[in-house]
């Protein structure tokens, strides 16, 4: 084992909110694989759950030979080191079965939304090269087939949710697809195989030479947002040291005197996330092959009322970790209470993170009185496979700062309109306020055959290689980090500059006002205007109007942080993993296509 990635045990951010417990640096083995992983979880726990999905449990040792066979087949029909298969699937079995056999092989898998409609399928499908997909039935009848003219794959492979369900009653499965509740639909491709009939496969796996730092293991669609999608090009050490990176956050902190075995291994991990995300790829799936733990998998998020059902109700072997959007946080939080007697987590939830935006404290709070569990925030990017930091469970944390870095990771603020300019060296929002930058064994190796954007997102210094995030922010003396807004997302009116998410958080205090988004509108005096889009919690709703909040916020904040519009909504857009789309919002409006 080495530390490849070493950070200046100097740095601020190793002193008092360092969390206790967890290493600085990484120090894992830097040669193993997506595949090599998964190999070492089978050795060290073949009995052993690995995952559980629709009432069927699955051990690490049948999940070996699941993905042994897929590989083995993947590889008959000439699937080489280097080309890219898709996988359009929602969380299931045969979503980890395709990925890790795809790795295994040298293959780069890229994971497709389920939610996408075909021609934004098409583009990532074009993108990538994809030549195979592995999908579900019904997705393809309603959306892969709408564009079989202008690209056709080499092979299909096509499953049903159920397929590897054997823990369903054949019943269940029956009324399930007749009554619709299991969507099915009938493939019809010269080139379409059933997923079933590959498993029938005698595993045979070749031995692909895998260069862990420079070859691809998966390309996860990012910025579409702020734009047309890009591939984030993740190598097999960007997302094997990411894993282990997230052990070493979650594993190692305990409650001070704790007595209770170390969570890890036989821990449930939960995931209600998608797993083409990276968010889900790596504090879901692949944490829980890096330290033994098993899959709780949900097709798409469940009813609250269901998943603590299942948490309350499912063998408890070693607690449970729970890593989720803010939105899924706060739906727990404001459950009624008599579903929490029903189903106590207490005991049984352990440790969760919030990602994908800020964890507000009216979340936070009533979450982990309703809980038990600890509850912190986490900061990261597709482009850093995700994870790029993390506040501490159980020592000091103060609202508002995204944390410290992961092990083996450093960061600082650049100047956000020259990079070449350095390192901003003063602290605090007014002097040392600039672009966050990341540097460690997560950050990509680039965009997918795109070296311009390459080029303009990672660059070096001092004998390093940095990612520009594109977040705007200012450092402590404690070497911890505020965000203050996306460097795209920036609203300049007349002159000054006005923070988004700054303005969110303000207009979030109000007592009626359940979301919030804000964006820049064209204005011929100012250049931008300030609009906000409100959503009220639902007790409030009907009892305030869009002109008493603006008035509000005059009363309460600068002026010209202050909108000039606020529009009341039935609820704030977000994306798969709770993050609001502003730009959804923005380009939307009126007076935005009438810029245009």
């Amino acid at each position: 084992m080495t530390i490849k990635y070493t950070v200046d045990e100097g740095r601020p951010f190793y002193g008092k909110f360092w969390p206790k417990g967890v290493p600085h640096q990484l120090d894992y083995d830097y040669s193993l694989t997506v595949g090599g992983m998964l190999d070492r979880a089978i050795e060290k726990w073949p009995n052993d759950p690995a995952m559980w999905f629709l009432k069927t449990w699955v051990t690490y040792k049948e999940f070996g030979n699941y993905v042994d066979r897929m590989a083995t087949y993947l590889h008959s029909i000439g699937v080489k080191k280097g080309d890219v298969v898709a996988i359009h699937l929602a969380n299931c079995i045969q979503y980890e079965v395709a990925y890790f056999a795809i790795a295994k092989i040298g293959a780069i898998v890229t994971g497709i939304n389920p939610t996408y409609k075909p021609m934004e399928i098409l583009h990532q499908c074009k993108l990538t090269g994809a030549k195979v997909i592995i999908v579900l039935d019904a997705l393809y009848f309603h959306y892969v087939s709408k564009f079989r003219d202008e690209w056709d794959f080499d092979k299909i492979i096509y499953t049903n949710l159920v397929d590897l369900a054997s823990g369903m009653s054949p019943v269940i499965k029956f009324i399930g697809k007749l009554l619709k509740k299991i969507p099915k639909a009938k493939v019809e491709h010269p080139n379409a195989i059933s997923f079933m009939e590959c498993l029938k496969t005698a595993p045979n796996v070749p031995n692909v030479e895998i260069d862990c730092e420079n070859d691809a293991a998966t390309l996860i669609m990012t910025g579409g947002t702020t734009g047309v999608p890009k591939a984030a090009e993740l190598t097999h050490m960007n997302v094997v040291a990411n894993a282990f990176q997230c052990k070493e956050i979650l594993i190692n902190q305990r409650e001070e005197g704790s007595t209770e075995a170390p969570l890890g291994h036989r821990t449930g991990m939960v995931g209600c996330l998608p797993l083409y995300h990276s968010f889900a790829m790596t504090t879901v799936m692949n944490i829980s092959m890096a330290v033994g733990g098993w899959q709780m998998l949900f097709a798409k998020p469940p009813p609250t009322e269901e998943l603590l059902k299942e948490i309350h109700e499912l063998p408890d072997y070693n607690g449970y970790i729970y890593c989720a959007a803010e939105i899924l946080f706060q739906r727990i939080a404001e459950i009624d209470h008599a579903v929490l007697e029903k189903y106590p987590l207490k005991g049984h939830l352990k440790l969760c993170i919030s990602g994908a935006g800020p964890l507000h404290e009216y979340v936070r709070i009533p979450y982990e009185k309703n809980t038990g569990a600890k509850i912190t925030e986490g900061y990261g990017l597709s482009e850093c496979s995700p994870v790029a930091s993390c506040n501490n469970f159980y020592g000091e944390r103060e609202p508002g700062y995204i944390g410290v870095p992961a092990p083996g990771t450093d960061w600082a603020i650049f100047d956000a309109e020259d990079f070449s300019k350095g390192i901003i060296n003063g602290l605090g929002e007014e002097a040392g306020t600039g672009e966050i930058c990341v540097a460690g064994p997560q950050v990509m190796k680039g965009y997918w055959q795109n070296p311009e954007r390459t080029k303009e997102t990672i660059k070096e210094y001092d004998g390093r290689k940095w990612l520009l995030t594109g977040d705007i922010g200012f450092m402590d003396e404690y070497g911890r980090i505020a965000i203050r807004d996306r460097k795209k997302q920036l609203i300049k009116m007349a002159g000054h500059s006005v923070f988004p998410k700054e303005v969110e958080s303000l207009i979030g205090s109000h007592e009626k006002v359940l979301e919030v988004a804000v964006a820049g509108l064209p204005d011929p005096k100012t250049g931008e205007a300030v609009k906000a889009w409100v959503a009220l919690k639902p007790e409030f709703r009907g009892t305030i109007t869009g002109e008493e909040i603006k008035a509000w916020t005059e009363e309460n904040m600068t002026r010209w942080k202050c909108p000039k519009y606020v529009e009341i909504i039935d609820e704030v857009p977000k994306s798969n993993v709770g993050k609001i789309m502003r730009r959804t919002l923005q380009e939307a409006d009126p007076m935005f296509k009438k810029s245009e």
